[in-house]
């Protein structure tokens, strides 16, 4: 970059534009409540002679002010620099994930935030930082060409960032500076200086002895700028521009449509395939605030088609009964569950399942006439397993024998019928967020904590022989279930199911486990396998389908387990 010039120049010709411009830094508020500023949350035909300040803001990261440098975007959707992080905190009372990461957190810094992210969240913005590339690339190749184009710039900073004159009445505003290149090109420069708040609004006065504005060398810049950032803000699914888009734990950006369509299908993201443990729907999961900005301000018409395509689309299926549903007995996602089709309505119905997607859903049979919610009191219950087929077996006679393995749970919105079986219109049920359980579990673990000077336990503690080792932990399993954490209860479950096998209870026959496989010993699939092979009622396992906690499910089936232990004592 050309040395810059610097030096005092006089403002009097335009005393009253800088009267007003500090008036307006003073009484107006720029931060909007995602921690842009209110004029760039969606710009349309920004240009850069008059824009030029809110372009640049776009780049520039709201706790240093200076352009991004290795960008990462949090859970809740803002961006800033790497370094900007806070230190990390060990997080307490979280024993599920135990992954080093994930017990180690920061408190989001955004303005209006204020959440706790876990560290495993936490990766570069892998599009943010190419895009910011890409118009480095462009600013380094057009500084050559814009020497001896001085323009003055005044910053106007906010009062509560501005230092305060000795009489406290106004505030002291910075020097005003020299640099070349028209506005935009300039006002990046100084930003890359560090000496642009990100608040901070601009004067400018050009120098030109010509009385140029540079007008024609900012929309340049501008048009290199967008073709060089459009290239990064494709979608590496659908190959479009960005729409909705969201940010992976990894630093992957999709439109919010391909990346629920990738979640239907894998855990994995489609570039670096490292497990993403992100709810399907993504209904909790915020938008990438700093690329949604960028978007609507480089390319607003584009965007504006995108988003009217996308609607179209998404709107063409709403409100058909498009889900066969097989309505016979209770099944759970990563389970498998096993079928004698014998009635021509069911034959059907897995026919064309076998030539589709090779899905159904199964639901249950409402014995007991419980309502539905608003479908009332109908002949099945309203929540639901979507099967996958995964093998078929056809006999002589037409009937055949099925083995499928439970995808995901669903609810059922409406309902009708279609050659004798019924079909549906169906949502998913997902999980709470890991953010969300993590905080469940410390949050009710806190709550609960027993005191030290309680009698049971400080047995419960005791650890001097062998004997006393086992009371203790009994004692500690008796607790009210708040207090244990996930891993305690996942641990109870296991320890059951051994001493079970020791006793050699009928429904742990060896049989059973080599159809459902060996107790699961991931707390979000141990309560599926248990209650899959668990003689109690299926009204009482039914209860599962619609918990939305791993923790929840658990602590139900800890339940199941304490009382099964009081029937036999």
């Amino acid at each position: 970059m050309k040395a810059l010039r610097r030096q005092e120049p006089s403002f009097t010709d335009s005393e009253s534009q800088l009267f007003e411009a500090k008036r307006l830094a003073d009484t107006t508020g720029f931060m909007s409540h995602d921690g842009l500023p209110e004029e760039s949350e969606g710009p349309n035909n920004l240009t850069a002679y008059r824009d030029a300040r809110v372009l640049v803001r776009l780049v520039q990261c709201p706790q240093c002010s200076k352009p991004f440098q290795l960008p990462v975007t949090l859970p809740c959707g803002h961006s800033m620099c790497r370094t900007c992080l806070p230190a990390p905190m060990t997080r307490t009372n979280i024993s599920y994930p135990a992954t080093p990461d994930r017990q180690l957190g920061i408190k989001c810094p955004s303005g209006g935030c204020g959440q706790e992210h876990s560290v495993g969240d936490v990766s570069i913005d892998v599009t943010l930082a190419k895009v910011l590339e890409a118009v480095v690339t462009e600013v380094q190749k057009c500084q050559p060409l814009f020497e001896d184009t001085p323009t003055i710039l005044q910053e106007i900073r906010k009062q509560e960032e501005a230092d305060l004159s000795e009489k406290e009445k106004e505030p002291r505003q910075p020097d005003p500076q020299i640099l070349h290149g028209g506005r935009l090109l300039s006002t990046f420069a100084l930003a890359a200086k560090g000496d642009l708040a990100y608040t901070s609004e601009i004067i400018y006065k050009s120098l030109s002895p010509i009385g140029d504005d540079y007008r024609n060398l900012d929309n340049t810049l501008l048009d290199q700028l967008r073709e060089a950032a459009h290239k990064e803000l494709d979608c590496h699914v659908c190959y479009n521009l960005m729409y909705d888009p969201v940010t992976t734990p990894c630093g992957h950006t999709f439109c919010r449509r391909c990346l629920r369509r990738l979640l239907d299908h894998s855990t994995h993201c489609a570039v670096c395939r490292r497990n993403v443990q992100l709810p399907p729907s993504l209904d909790r999961q915020s938008s990438n605030v700093r690329l949604v900005s960028l978007l609507m301000s480089l390319c607003p018409d584009v965007y504006q088609a995108r988003g009217e395509a996308v609607a179209q689309e998404e709107s063409a299926g709403i409100g058909e009964l498009d889900t066969a549903l097989f309505v016979c007995t209770l099944a759970f996602p990563s389970m498998p569950t096993f079928l004698h089709i014998f009635e021509p309505r069911y034959r059907l119905m897995i026919r064309r399942a076998v030539e589709g997607n090779g899905q159904f859903g199964m639901v249950m049979y409402n014995r007991v006439q419980a309502p539905q919610g608003d479908l009332g009191n109908i002949q099945f219950t309203r929540y639901g397993t979507m099967l996958q087929i995964l093998n078929v077996q056809l006999l002589a006679d037409g009937r055949s024998l099925i083995e499928t393995r439970g995808a995901f749970r669903f609810k059922v919105k409406s309902y009708g019928a279609l050659d004798g079986y019924t079909v549906g219109s169906v949502e998913r049920v997902e999980d709470v967020s890991l953010a969300e359980e993590e905080r469940l579990e410390a949050e009710e673990t806190t709550a609960h904590r027993p005191l030290p000077q309680d009698p049971d336990v400080q047995a419960a503690l005791a650890t001097e022989n062998g004997n006393t080792r086992d009371r203790s932990r009994t004692q500690q399993d008796q607790r009210p279930l708040e207090s244990l954490s996930t891993s305690e209860l996942l641990r109870i479950g296991m320890e059951f199911i051994i001493k079970m096998r020791a006793n050699s209870a009928p429904w742990l026959h060896q049989n059973i486990l080599d159809s459902y496989g060996p107790p699961a010993d991931d707390p979000a699939e141990f309560p599926y396998w248990f209650a899959s092979i668990l003689p109690i009622a299926d009204e009482e396992k039914y209860v599962l389908l619609q918990t939305t906690s791993i923790r929840q499910r658990l602590k139900i089936v800890v339940g199941w387990i304490r009382r099964i232990e009081g029937q036999r004592w």
